[in-house]
């Protein structure tokens, strides 16, 4: 498991290094997408023919994952060589996030040369994800948890992140759909973020908090991995902001303060998680559990 994570570790390392050193030198062309848009292309660089908006939000997402995501994950490797309950589940929340951002570039970029890294990369993390939980003993991963627990904040952290997400992309679906796309598709063909998002995160983050609230296995298992994944992905998306800032001129405030206050609420919240688990129990050996 260690080395199959390290294996991760390099490979996205190695994606995150291509999308920061090698997006080309700004420059743009400037077409006309099939349903009308006037949009402004990256002309050189790993990203070419991406819109300038994705290219610039990649960049500030590739800089926090090379950054930040990737010496994460590799600090996690000797805790998982040691066969740490708490390691194993700091990796799978880590490598949820690797996945979801490498599916999201292989569906969302246009085609360039680190399309087959892509794809090397979330599938591997997934296959990964699941050996690792299958290992666990989830049916008896609550007996490893104190009653110091946040299952209550976990699942209103849960569902006021799917509200979040309804809200944003069920308005700016709506809008698309009546026609409004300038600004919206930004030259795709079709909206991968918000489909993801609405398809993946919403309904996992319901059924946690669900799970959570019962005091289930499941729900102490999906909430210590998705409190780390949230913690990734809501400092990606502040770093993504602030990427198109630097090349728009403008901050979007509101999503901006939104995912800044969820990384913070979801960082609280997981450190109390990870120190619920019982110091007996954190670095359990596989013939300690025989």
């Amino acid at each position: 498991m260690a080395a199959a994570c390290l294996a991760i570790v390099l490979l996205a390392g190695s994606a995150a290094s291509a999308g920061v050193f090698l997006r080309g030198d700004g420059t743009v062309t400037t077409a006309t997408s099939p349903r009308g848009e006037v949009v402004d292309y990256a002309a050189d660089g790993v990203y070419r023919f991406n819109a300038l908006r994705i290219v610039a939000e990649g960049s500030g997402w590739d800089v926090f994952t090379l950054f930040f995501a990737v010496p994460a994950l590799f600090a996690a490797v000797p805790s998982i060589a040691r066969y740490s309950f708490r390691g194993r589940l700091f990796a799978v929340g880590m490598l949820a996030y690797v996945f979801y951002q490498y599916l999201m570039y292989a569906l969302a970029w246009a085609l360039g040369p680190l399309f087959p890294l892509f794809i090397v990369i979330f599938a591997a993390s997934l296959a990964v994800m699941i050996w690792i939980l299958s290992d666990l003993g989830i049916a008896s991963a609550a007996e490893r948890f104190s009653a110091r627990f946040p299952r209550r904040g976990m699942a209103i952290l849960c569902l006021a992140m799917a509200a979040v997400l309804l809200l944003m992309w069920v308005a700016r679906i709506a809008a698309a759909l009546g026609g409004a796309v300038d600004g919206i598709l930004l030259g795709q063909t079709t909206l991968v973020v918000q489909a993801l998002d609405l398809g993946l995160i919403v309904p996992l983050a319901v059924f946690t908090a669900v799970a959570a609230l019962r005091g289930s296995a499941i729900g102490y298992v999906l909430s210590s991995t998705l409190v780390v994944k949230a913690v990734a992905m809501s400092v990606a998306i502040c770093a993504m902001l602030v990427g198109a800032w630097k090349t728009e001129g403008r901050l979007e405030i509101l999503p901006f303060v939104l995912f800044a206050t969820a990384a913070v609420v979801a960082t609280c919240l997981g450190v109390r998680m990870y120190r619920s688990i019982t110091p007996a129990e954190a670095g359990a050996s596989p013939a300690s559990r025989k």
